[in-house]
């Protein structure tokens, strides 16, 4: 297994985020609590639709999921870029590296494709409101999520099997805290621009095209809601602004992580850091404090667990 796919190299070696001690604990004290609150935001979001009766309509279900998604996303590199805060030799298998690419973008895709879906479920709610419960029935939300899970797989392994089979024989620098298509694709022993511009269209170019056809979405939704009341505006404003918030903050470092060329180091690290840390410990803050249903639920989901040791 030393030689996989006929390549001399069995290790990468990962990019470290800081050398001296004190930012070191910094980082690792920052870093801790954050993926602890991503940890904990998410899954408090999952068990609040889950256990929530009220809360079992598709918009929530879509929410549940993506919580899912935020926090499987966050832990497919935040514990080793934490761990490896101190380890002088970060050093990353050929499979262990190859695992955190495939599964990155199997999260990547599903998140996407999720997000347009509740922006369909949007659209749905506030200009057909009457057609409501008819189109989003729980077989489209259910035929939505496998969707969103299909879309994932295929997009992750349209690259992942061009990926799989390149020949590595030096360098191992991946240049960053983490494995990712780009990166990798870098240090193959051949010429890779035809692949590399795969890559580039595969997730740069969609998630581009994604996050404008999201936006124009909203614009369209706030559009033909102002054509049929203007009163009705700001409420629909107010209900898609943590969508949009969402999107935005999802979408930027996809666009600059996969079409931008990379101009320094430190820019690609944070555009990172935003993806897998920022993103998914805000997303929960988001959601909470600009919806009035999910502080309800959450408030009976915190008395009935808060009551139960004393019921006991």
């Amino acid at each position: 297994m030393d030689q996989v796919n006929g390549s001399v190299v069995t290790k990468f070696v990962l990019l470290g985020l800081t050398q001296t001690l004190g930012m070191q604990s910094f980082l690792f004290l920052l870093f801790s609590l954050v993926y602890a609150g991503i940890i904990l935001g998410n899954l408090f979001i999952v068990f609040t639709v889950i256990f929530d009766s009220h809360l079992h309509s598709p918009m929530y279900i879509l929410l549940a999921n993506l919580s899912l998604i935020d926090l499987g996303l966050s832990s497919t590199t935040v514990p080793r870029m934490i761990s490896d805060l101190f380890s002088d030799c970060k050093i990353i298998s050929f499979h262990s590296c190859m695992i955190q690419m495939f599964f990155i973008h199997v999260m990547g895709g599903v998140e996407m494709a999720l997000l347009i879906a509740m922006a369909y479920d949007r659209y749905t709610a506030i200009c057909k409101p009457l057609h409501y419960l008819t189109i989003m029935s729980p077989q489209m939300c259910m035929l939505l999520i496998v969707a969103a899970w299909i879309i994932g797989v295929i997009h992750a392994v349209s690259q992942f099997v061009f990926v799989i089979n390149l020949p590595f024989c030096g360098p191992n620098n991946v240049g960053s805290f983490y494995c990712d298509f780009p990166r990798v694709i870098k240090l193959a022993c051949m010429d890779t621009y035809r692949l590399e511009f795969v890559v580039t269209a595969n997730s740069g170019f969609i998630s581009t095209g994604t996050f404008f056809f999201l936006i124009m979405s909203y614009i369209f939704i706030l559009v033909t809601v102002r054509n049929h009341s203007s009163k009705d505006l700001s409420k629909a404003f107010f209900t898609l602004s943590a969508h949009i918030t969402v999107v935005v903050l999802f979408f930027t470092p996809c666009m600059f992580l996969y079409v931008w060329p990379f101009p320094t180091k430190s820019l690609d690290t944070f555009f990172s850091i935003v993806d897998f840390v920022v993103t998914p410990v805000l997303n929960p803050v988001i959601y909470t404090l600009r919806n009035r249903d999910m502080k309800v639920a959450m408030k009976r989901l915190t008395g009935k667990v808060v009551s139960s040791p004393e019921m006991m």
